[in-house]
């Protein structure tokens, strides 16, 4: 079991408010990714689950078990949470052998001989790593590194995982390894995962949840499909998402159970049922939210289009990448394979009202769900 709590959750540092009244449940067996420009508060939230840092206010549990209690001054010691904690360093010991440093923690709890080898010895196995058993970490590229400090973690068969951008000193093809490795890891075990990253591509190919942070807030918890799909701000939608999300200005008016959505890309009407909560009636100044996968670009003039002008072509191989001006209105537009265009060249775009997200200029909420 592995289901943490917390509740009402401050952090200062000095006059620095750094997490405020954070409210978090991650489940058993979840692996939850918190996300967030640096300083959001993410890092500060592992700290404070694993131990290592206390909260000014609020609550934490364990499997229904209390940990933290910031009002009677209670914090369970770090060792007694049955977690192990990765960090953004290897942190291992130079003058022992993988074995020995996969070994070190079990041996501090004097279990068997025996049955130290074996725990060992499968962890190396599930991190692909057991030929370097014998190997000291000099002898060992970054990779293979934190494979060895990956496996000195999950060793110990604790109920929690917690790391803390492990993967963000490799190279490009190296993390694309290491992801793959952690999500057939996470499958395998079905242990707690939490992670912390800035990296958006990390969070949306590993997590089974992702918990998006901004300025010390928690914005949204949600699967990394939902979150991409529906971002429930206006900062959400922009920070999730590579190429950026589009935005465009508009007005809308909501009333009599329907939506209306006037911008440069034409006029639109929207069912009560693909309206959030957050809606003001009557009206208000909105914006359009439109992945750039999902407008489709033509050469040729067609029903429903609009009529746009390339700006600047971005040709990379597997994908291209096409600028263009509508109205007074900068879009960019995901292609498929490689692409060539010409500037100025008139070009018609088609664009599935249904997938909008479209937000409220002023509380900058969600107020219409792309489905």
């Amino acid at each position: 079991m592995g289901r943490i709590e917390l509740k009402n959750i401050d952090k200062f540092y000095g006059n620095n408010h750094v997490l405020k009244n954070l409210n978090l449940t991650i489940e058993d067996g979840d692996f939850m990714t918190l996300l967030g420009p640096s300083g959001c508060g993410k890092t500060t939230t592992l700290r404070i689950i694993s131990g290592l840092e206390k909260p000014q206010n609020g609550t934490m549990t364990m499997d229904g078990k209390e940990v933290i209690n910031a009002n009677d001054a209670f914090f369970l010691e770090p060792g007694k949470r049955e977690l192990n904690l990765v960090f953004q360093s290897y942190a291992l010991w130079p003058h022992m052998t993988v074995f020995d440093n996969v070994a070190f923690g079990l041996k501090i709890k004097k279990m068997k001989k025996e049955q130290i080898k074996m725990q060992v010895m499968d962890a190396l196995e599930k991190m692909r790593i057991a030929q370097y058993a014998d190997r000291y970490p000099s002898e060992l590229s970054g990779g293979q590194q934190q494979r060895v400090a990956m496996a000195r973690a999950i060793a110990g068969h604790s109920k929690i995982l917690l790391l803390d951008e492990p993967l963000s000193n490799l190279d490009a093809k190296l993390r694309i390894d290491m992801r793959a490795e952690l999500k057939r890891l996470h499958n395998e075990m079905g242990t707690t995962i939490i992670y912390v990253t800035h990296d958006q591509i990390e969070a949306m190919t590993m997590s089974t949840k992702i918990a998006l942070f901004s300025a010390g807030e928690l914005i949204q918890v949600a699967k990394p499909l939902d979150l991409y799909t529906n971002p429930a701000t206006l900062m959400a939608a922009d920070f999730i998402g590579n190429p950026r999300i589009n935005f465009i200005n508009g007005k809308a008016k909501y009333e009599g159970g329907e939506m209306k959505v006037a911008c440069s890309l034409g006029n639109f009407t929207f069912p009560k049922k693909d309206v959030t909560e957050a809606a003001p009636a009557g009206e208000f100044d909105c914006v359009i939210g439109i992945r750039p996968e999902q407008i489709e670009m033509h050469r040729e003039a067609g029903e429903g289009m609009v009529e746009a002008k390339v700006y600047a072509d971005q040709p990379a191989g597997s994908e291209t990448l096409i600028t263009v001006v509508c109205s007074e209105d900068e879009l960019l537009v995901k292609q498929i394979g490689i692409q060539m265009y010409t500037m100025n060249q008139p070009v018609y775009l088609k664009i599935d009202p249904d997938k909008f997200n479209v937000y409220d200029a002023k509380s900058e909420k969600l107020v219409k769900f792309a489905v």
